[in-house]
């Protein structure tokens, strides 16, 4: 019994340790792994704005493409900057420790990173920068405080001039009737390419392109899971006829 306990608590472990983790409040997003447009979008916004400095080692090129719908001839001509194959891994040619020296800590592999802290905190962190000043790259972020990382997206994005309001659901003034909390920025230092419906859209496909990358087989596993749940109904009626049989001579 005592390992029964012993088990069930270290399964449930890592969802206290995530609901305990420093952040506040996040936005939330369903990740769609079907939805083979959004991680299309979601692969080019990776590739062109974030695998200048982040990896994902645990991938390959060809799997990818496979499984977003992307022709190999188009991955290779558009995805693939390196001179890479498409049978390769996705390394990236920064060297840790001059990545180290430049950033204080080399910036981390992704393949996991949804995993890791959740789609939830992917989603938000990537659309909670602000302008630092006192920060050595200029920028914070409300989800990862003091964060050494610049803010990629902000050609995109713009520059929010004050903490955005991550985790606040927009509601009506009564008095007024006018909507509070309707965007996650209320005033920006520097103006995006894209407004900022677009931008959360965009940050979309590329958390459920994390989330996808984090667990590709979610699926066919799902699918896979229902085949073995109806399995497991049929044989235990034939467990229970047999069962019977054996015990009803027994008294």
């Amino acid at each position: 019994m005592r390992t029964l306990i012993l088990g069930v608590y270290l399964t449930l472990l890592p969802m206290f340790a995530l609901a305990a983790a420093p952040g506040g409040a996040l936005d939330s997003m369903t990740a769609d792994h079907t939805n083979k447009a959004s991680l299309q979008r979601g692969a080019a916004l990776f590739t062109n704005y974030c695998m200048g400095c982040h990896s994902m080692e645990y991938a390959r090129y060809k799997r990818v493409a496979d499984d977003t719908g992307i022709p190999v001839e188009l991955y290779e001509e558009n995805l693939i900057f390196t001179g890479a194959k498409i049978g390769e891994l996705m390394k990236i040619g920064m060297n840790k420790d001059q990545a180290a020296s430049w950033f204080g800590n080399p910036p981390p592999d992704l393949t996991l990173e949804a995993r890791l802290r959740g789609e939830d905190w992917v989603y938000s962190y990537l659309r909670a920068f602000y302008k630092d000043d006192s920060r050595p790259l200029g920028v914070n972020n409300v989800v990862f405080q003091n964060v050494g990382m610049p803010h990629a997206l902000i050609e995109l994005q713009g520059l929010c001039a004050v903490e955005p309001k991550i985790g606040e659901t927009s509601s009506i003034d009564p008095l007024s009737g006018n909507e509070r909390n309707a965007g996650v920025c209320s005033q920006w230092a520097v103006e995006g390419s894209m407004e900022p419906a677009e931008f959360d859209r965009a940050m979309y496909d590329l958390t459920n392109f994390l989330s996808y990358m984090g667990d590709p087989v979610k699926v066919e596993r799902e699918r896979l899971g229902i085949f073995v749940l109806m399995f497991i109904a049929i044989f235990f009626v034939f467990a229970f006829l047999l069962n019977r049989e054996f015990w009803k001579d027994v008294h």
